[in-house]
């Protein structure tokens, strides 16, 4: 896109976070802009509201950004409407006003040329305080459907950037032509990766290359759930594959214990590991196979490198938001999703083909790298751009 037009200095405001599945697309794109403005001659202001208690609190002055906090409503869920006016909940909206209001003087003092709004709570006041200082409001939405913050704010954006097209028929008739398919950024390191160099950094070398390499995560801090079904089938998928687990640092001593009783060959081929820090992309890059939580970062990451994946939705996210995921992918034969209660033969009757057959392999990588947008992040630069100039 030519950037001429545009200013010497962009300033860009940055809204969102609370959590990864909001912050690091946030932070893909940003850095993405910086190399786009670097390479014409520009440079790139940012500032970024979120929340005190919030990853992008750590993460935005790690990353050499200015941060700023806001007072923020943060809405708590229920089924039953009467719930959602509990007294926390009302206290907390009022807060909105004020949130607002500091907002609005961020921005009006910033005066940047396009404000990126990335979901979660804090978004809201930021938003709102764009439209109030007629400044161009981008939204960013990762999962398949809206978000509560994006819906709050759907009406007041310039342009909607959206994941998946399966996003488009889900969004309200009257912002529908504002919206745009973009995918979800993905950090470009992910996408480098090399199998080779993830035997030598964790020292795999019990691994029989020639069987399959099946990557288990829960997440950072792993997940209970895919822990317990992958310690009841460890024999079983050790007589098939080679397993990376990342089962989080509370969880390692437990399962350790688990797999001492395993035959040596098997043993050979499990590695056990609290997190997998700056060894994932090649560790993602050796995997043949990943069962896992279905958030909506994880999904853009294994379809833009193209991975098979067995999810085991988080039954607790917001709106059920991974069971959605998920299901997204099921549907094209992208993906296995484990919905409801799942159990070891369960699991194990959705691993074993994948495991035992290549070519059903191969077609799921297939179909999951066709819904995969590894240039996510420039494509929402682009509309970040466009909005800007108007």
């Amino acid at each position: 896109m030519d950037i001429s037009s545009l200013p010497h200095s962009f300033r860009l405001l940055v809204t969102g976070g609370g959590t990864g599945g909001h912050t690091y697309p946030a932070l893909t794109a940003i850095r993405t802009l910086q190399g786009r403005l670097t390479a014409a001659g520009s440079t790139l202001d940012v500032l970024w509201i979120g929340t005190a208690d919030g990853l992008e609190a750590r993460v935005a002055p790690a990353e050499g950004i200015a941060f700023k906090t806001v007072a923020t409503g943060k809405i708590r869920r229920s089924a039953n409407p009467l719930k959602m006016l509990s007294a926390a909940n009302v206290k907390d909206m009022a807060r909105v006003p004020l949130g607002v209001a500091q907002a609005r003087s961020i921005v009006s003092e910033f005066q940047p040329d396009v404000v990126l709004a990335t979901g979660g709570y804090v978004a809201v006041p930021a938003g709102l305080a764009a439209r109030l200082s007629r400044c161009p409001l981008v939204l960013h939405e990762q999962t398949v459907r809206l978000g509560l913050a994006n819906r709050k704010l759907a009406s007041s954006a310039t342009r909607i950037a959206v994941s998946s097209e399966s996003s488009l028929a889900l969004l309200p008739a009257e912002v529908r032509g504002r919206a745009v398919v973009t995918g979800n950024p993905v950090r470009p390191e992910v996408l480098t990766g090399d199998p080779d160099k993830a035997v030598e950094a964790l020292a795999l070398h019990g691994f029989d290359r020639r069987l399959p390499t099946v990557y288990v995560t829960g997440g950072a801090q792993g997940a209970q759930q895919i822990n317990g079904l992958v310690r009841d089938v460890l024999p079983w998928l050790l007589g098939h594959a080679n397993v990376i687990h990342q089962c989080g640092p509370a969880n390692v001593d437990e399962l350790r214990a688990a797999a001492a009783g395993l035959d040596p060959v098997l043993a050979g081929r499990y590695h056990l590991a609290g997190f997998v820090g700056a060894a994932l992309p090649d560790v993602l890059a050796l995997a043949d196979v990943v069962l896992s939580r279905s958030g909506a970062g994880t999904l853009a990451e294994l379809t833009a490198l193209g991975k098979p994946a067995v999810f085991v939705p988080l039954a607790t996210s917001a709106g059920n938001e991974q069971a959605h995921n998920a299901q997204h992918l099921a549907d094209a034969g992208a993906a296995v999703a484990l919905l409801g209660e799942v159990t070891p033969q369960s699991l194990q009757n959705a691993v074993s083909p994948l495991l035992t057959d290549p070519a059903r392999r191969a077609a799921m990588a297939e179909r999951a790298r066709a819904h995969g947008r590894p240039d996510a992040a420039d494509r929402l630069v682009d509309v970040l751009l466009s909005a800007a100039a108007g």
